[in-house]
């Protein structure tokens, strides 16, 4: 079974541009998170999915020269682009990162496609998630470690049926929101609700946080895993509180 995370990625992101290739501990931002996957146990193989648009050649350059395979497909029809690398890769399952997540940890990524692959009898799944469960956003982990995994069988399910623009451009948005009834999922959920942190970078303050945090710990040079960034964010509250005001994105 070839197991397959996709990394979806572009330049021209709203609210930071370029933020993929800013700096984040001496190397590009998306370089620091690739190097973190590339630790995950249940993945055979990263892609780094963008867009055919000129502004996203130094993606390309980057994912060649970390090593990671890259598909180039439609900007804002990140469905499309999703299942055209899938079939390229020839992935029988699908695991979604955004580009944006420099601490993801691949313990808990792996947890994740673990639990797809190897559920135990009788509870297979089309769908598993550290955020999602059927119908709502049910996170306990901090946003930054979002993970989703899902056999391709599904995932070209979704790219037949979905039509709404949340869903094309979203991902999964029609599994776990418009048509759960259709889908078998599991969420796979923290020991501890850590919901409340922001690990995640959409704008410059979250970016500063991470700069801080990483020259703290030295992620970008070591394996410094999930719970060891808890414990030193949870004992340095200040540094949550430079983000702290910034809202999540949401789903239509």
């Amino acid at each position: 079974m070839r197991r397959v995370i996709i990394v979806q990625a572009r330049m021209t992101s709203t609210r930071l541009p370029g933020k993929v290739l800013m700096d984040l501990g001496g190397r590009p931002l998306l370089a620091q998170q690739l190097r973190r996957l590339k630790r995950c146990r249940h993945a055979d193989e990263i892609v780094v999915a963008t867009t055919t648009q000129g502004a996203d050649d130094p993606v390309v350059t980057l994912a060649d020269r970390e090593g990671v395979r890259w598909f180039r497909g439609n900007e804002a029809d990140v469905l499309s682009r999703y299942v055209g690398a899938a079939r390229e890769v020839k992935a029988d399952v699908v695991v979604r990162v955004t580009a944006d997540c420099p601490l993801i940890d691949p313990e808990e990524s792996d947890r994740v496609i673990e639990r797809l692959v190897d559920a135990p009898e009788p509870e297979p799944c089309d769908y598993t998630s550290n955020v999602h469960a059927v119908g709502v956003e049910h996170r306990t982990y901090p946003r930054g470690l979002d993970t989703e995994a899902m056999f391709a069988d599904t995932i070209e399910r979704v790219h037949r049926l979905a039509a709404s623009a949340p869903a094309r451009e979203h991902v999964t948005v029609y599994i776990w929101k418009e048509r759960p009834d259709l889908f078998v999922t599991h969420l796979i959920a923290d020991a501890e609700d850590n919901s409340d942190l922001r690990w995640t970078v959409d704008e410059r303050a979250d970016l500063e946080m991470m700069r801080r945090l990483y020259d703290a710990l030295g992620v970008g040079e070591r394996r410094v895993g999930y719970r060891q960034v808890l414990a030193y964010v949870r004992a340095h509250p200040e540094l949550s509180a430079l983000n702290a005001a910034v809202a999540p994105r949401t789903v239509a």
